[in-house]
């Protein structure tokens, strides 16, 4: 019977800043997995050729050649930004060559992200992201709309690329007791990249009984496939507490499951995990 092939991880590059961060993490999780690593450059509708008339009532002789320069115009634009893309990918590859990544692919797409993304899916172990694209600079209180369009679309983990690479040695698994969260710690416990980093599973709220009890639910999930990890009960809101305790105790990688308990309270993914990947300057990883 044949082997089946390994499952990818799946980086999407862009010419942002935040293209160099997603190939050093996926570099780091090629090390630990032994994954290949597909990376994915995807030319967006607006990048393609405008389709508008600018010539105008203008007399007809005139008009057809501006139409033909403008058709040539319109030619050589689409050619430049096609060139960009592989432009980018060719840079994107020369990091992860340079990192020792032996099994490298790429891959220009047109058309739409999420579609580019539905098709590599099932060959993907992970969809990898950086937390904003090429207009990172312009606009830093926002979360880039290609991110929670993938987010939202996704369903296997999303691995959200901080600005810079740091090593990963010390991970924080936010644990609402909900089926996204118990999702996360299994993932944990059944995958290559998190052996031997130190695991902190933590509850944001109220310590009652029933906080108590999915901590230790989730500590031996985690102790059955070897993992030590420490727990504890966090008071005040997800949305602070958890950037907070990343800053101040040097986590490296926060999880978390990309939904709430309590659904989705914004248009697109669940309000805490967009104020959580925007307020973290660590890689997030989310598990539908």
């Amino acid at each position: 019977m044949s082997e089946q092939p390994q499952k990818k991880i799946v980086a999407l590059v862009d010419g942002s800043a935040y293209s160099a961060s997603v190939c050093d993490h996926a570099a780091w999780l090629s090390a630990r997995t032994g994954a290949p690593v597909a990376l994915i450059h995807v030319l967006g509708r607006r990048e393609a050729p405008e389709k508008q008339d600018l010539s105008g009532a203008i007399a007809l002789g005139a008009r057809t050649a501006l139409l033909e320069e403008l058709a040539e115009l319109d030619a050589q634009r689409a050619k430049l930004v096609s060139h960009r893309g592989r432009a980018i990918l060719e840079d994107a590859r020369a990091i992860l060559d340079k990192a020792g990544v032996a099994d490298i692919t790429i891959r220009l797409r047109h058309g739409d992200l999420i579609e580019a993304v539905a098709e590599v899916e099932a060959e993907a172990r992970v969809i990898m992201i950086g937390k904003r694209g090429e207009a990172a600079d312009f606009a830093r209180g926002h979360l880039g709309s290609n991110l929670e369009r993938v987010v939202r679309a996704s369903h296997k983990p999303v691995f959200v690329a901080s600005r810079a690479f740091r090593p990963i040695a010390k991970v924080l698994v936010a644990y609402d007791g909900g089926s996204s969260a118990m999702k996360a710690v299994d993932h944990i416990a059944n995958s290559p990249v998190f052996q031997g980093l130190e695991i902190h599973v933590v509850t944001v709220g109220t310590d009652t009984p029933e906080a108590q009890k999915g901590l230790a639910n989730a500590k031996a999930a985690l102790k059955a496939a070897g993992f030590e990890a420490q727990t504890s009960v966090l008071p005040g809101q997800p949305e602070t507490a958890l950037s907070k305790l990343v800053d101040e105790a040097q986590f490296d990688m926060l999880v978390m499951g990309a939904y709430g308990h309590s659904r989705i309270r914004s248009l697109i993914i669940g309000s805490t995990t967009t104020a959580m990947i925007r307020s973290c300057k660590v890689p997030v990883v989310l598990i539908r």
